[in-house]
């Protein structure tokens, strides 16, 4: 078995057994092929069946001279699962990476946004524009829902309910969940698909999709990225603000006003309840002030 055949039994073996979207999929043989072209670089003629330990950590430890812990331990992360399948499927006895222990993360609290800085940058788009309805539609969809952006520019007509306030979202591992939407993004999304996409002509592959660009295709990822980082220096932000920043920005506002963990995850579809912990990171002066409402020991 050579690598590119194990790598495209890989693939069929995660979209078909697990179900991962596209782009997951892409994630995960990333880093096999990465493995793969250090491979040739060094000349180094040995298969997926054959390499050792010591073949994989000399990779990484050239990937560790250029790449954060972050990728150094979403690489191995990567290799492990590859090899896993390989010894699931008997084509090895065992993973090589098995032992290898990533480099030690440190917890890094996402960055959040006030809802005065939401509104700001809300400010900035023009509604005149038939793009402006579309981009403030996404934005009020974002915060107002806290999807992924890979859950937005996948959005169909077929899973908006209107007229129930809810969305269904097919999030990773193809789980969906249904999320109530906000009365924001319900208006913004009505006026944008009754004003303006009625009016495009859409590409028949995507008249499902909800969100479009003026040919009348779905946008991309990268798109709205794009569409949130022009609007930051026009509302004078200093933080570095994502479309997961609207994401974060959810889940951090809701747990300041109340919402208790297991719904936060039951919204943003979190399999476990350690990865919404994260947004246990309450502003000290949010912490500060709920102390002084209700300790019994904080007033003379």
């Amino acid at each position: 078995m050579n690598w590119a055949q194990a790598i495209a039994d890989y693939k069929t073996y995660l979209k078909i057994e697990r179900g991962l979207s596209l782009h997951t999929l892409e994630n995960y043989t990333r880093d096999v092929k990465l493995l793969m072209a250090f491979l040739s670089h060094h000349q180094m003629e040995v298969s997926p069946l054959q390499i050792d330990s010591n073949v994989i950590q000399q990779f990484l430890y050239e990937e560790a001279k250029v790449k954060t812990a972050k990728t150094q331990a979403r690489r191995l992360s990567g290799l492990k699962s590859f090899f896993n399948y390989l010894v699931f499927e008997s084509y090895r006895e065992n993973n090589p990476a098995d032992l290898m222990e990533a480099p030690k993360l440190g917890r890094k609290l996402p960055q959040v946004l006030t809802v005065a800085e939401i509104e700001k940058l809300l400010e900035q788009i023009d509604l005149s524009h038939p793009q402006g309805l579309r981009n403030r539609a996404i934005i009020e969809t974002l915060y107002g829902s806290g999807l992924r952006v890979s859950e937005l520019v996948e959005m169909t007509l077929s899973n908006l309910f209107l007229k129930e306030n809810m969305i269904r979202v097919f999030g990773k591992g193809g789980k969906h969940r249904l999320v109530p939407l906000g009365a924001y993004s319900k208006k913004y999304l009505t006026i944008y698909i009754e004003e303006i996409r009625s009016e495009q002509k859409i590409d028949p592959k995507c008249k499902d999709l909800v969100f479009l660009n003026r040919n009348g295709r779905g946008l991309t990822r990268m798109m709205i990225f794009t569409i949130i980082k022009s609007l930051v220096p026009l509302a004078n932000l200093k933080k570095k603000v994502s479309p997961h920043s609207f994401r974060h920005s959810f889940a951090t506002h809701l747990l300041e006003n109340g919402a208790d963990l297991r719904t936060i995850q039951t919204l943003l579809g979190h399999e476990s309840i350690t990865t919404t912990e994260i947004y246990t990171h309450l502003e000290t002066k949010h912490l500060k002030a709920t102390l002084e409402q209700f300790h019994p020991r904080q007033k003379l």
